[in-house]
């Protein structure tokens, strides 16, 4: 496995995929501090080197998208010792066809694909639902009160570390003031960090196994990476219901100027 993304930001593993720092970036009162904002896969086929290589950062804070279903499924591993906090809004993030809890988000839109052209039709209509999942929302509101509150290392994550997990990355991205280029170039980043075809792999058997065997391979590449549309659809949604992603943050995730104006203070340095 290779290193992607500028000055080494990925930090190749093998059983945890798209593992990598989202700072650096400049934003509106200087810089994204390195070294703090962290965003993954999962962790629970993390091997020992894994997780060696995690407990060197330090985390003070996990945020877990996922649904109550999918922790149980896939518990994730901590590195020994790990005395970090772990934060998720109890509930389901992501539905199965009828009704039934448990898949991630990619998954659950797969139901009804078996083209490349279904697959980006299904994930555009589910990028315009994330921003108001209650549970996701729930946990979103966690994430940004942890940043504002500790000024140390946190780690992001739901399955796959691709749309819940992206959207959130950009949403922190928007709100620091990082330029719109720049988040939607990190949100891509998912497609080449880190072993990507090994992240793939592991995907197409989840989702073929869930929906049949006769959906295209590249119905199945579309699924498993992220495009611009996809999170252009997002925030378009945003824009839409509250007019700027200030007005949804303050709204829905009670990002006030006080919490934001902490934020600022612990991940951005001049």
């Amino acid at each position: 496995m290779t290193e992607a993304g500028e000055d080494g930001r990925v930090i190749p593993l093998s059983g945890i995929h798209n593992f990598r720092d989202y700072g650096g970036y400049a934003a509106r009162a200087g810089r994204l501090r390195r070294g703090v904002l962290w965003r993954s896969g999962h962790h629970s086929e993390a091997t020992e080197d894994d997780l060696a290589q995690v407990a060197r950062i330090g985390l003070a804070t996990v945020i877990d998208l996922r649904g109550d279903s999918e922790r149980r499924q896939n518990p994730c591993r901590r590195p020994p010792g790990f005395a970090g906090e772990v934060l998720f809004h109890p509930g389901e993030t992501a539905m199965q066809a009828g009704g039934a809890p448990g898949r991630a988000v990619h998954e659950e839109a797969a139901a009804e694909v078996r083209s490349a052209a279904d697959a980006r039709r299904a994930m555009e209509a589910l990028y315009r639902t994330l921003p108001y999942r209650p549970v996701l929302v729930g946990t979103f509101r966690l994430y940004m009160r942890a940043l504002a509150e500790k000024p140390c290392p946190s780690l992001l994550h739901c399955l796959a570390g691709k749309d819940r997990t992206g959207l959130a990355a950009a949403l922190v991205h928007h709100l620091l003031g990082v330029h719109r280029d720049d988040a939607m170039a990190d949100y891509l980043l998912t497609n080449s960090a880190g072993n990507a075809e090994a992240r793939i792999e592991a995907g197409a058997r989840h989702v073929r196994e869930g929906f049949g065997r006769d959906m295209e391979d590249a119905a199945i590449r579309v699924l498993m990476g992220v495009e611009p549309a996809f999170l252009d659809t997002a925030l378009g949604a945003i824009a839409e219901s509250h007019g700027s992603l200030e007005a949804y943050a303050a709204d829905v995730l009670g990002v006030s100027s006080d919490l934001l104006a902490a934020m600022e203070r612990n991940l951005v340095e001049a």
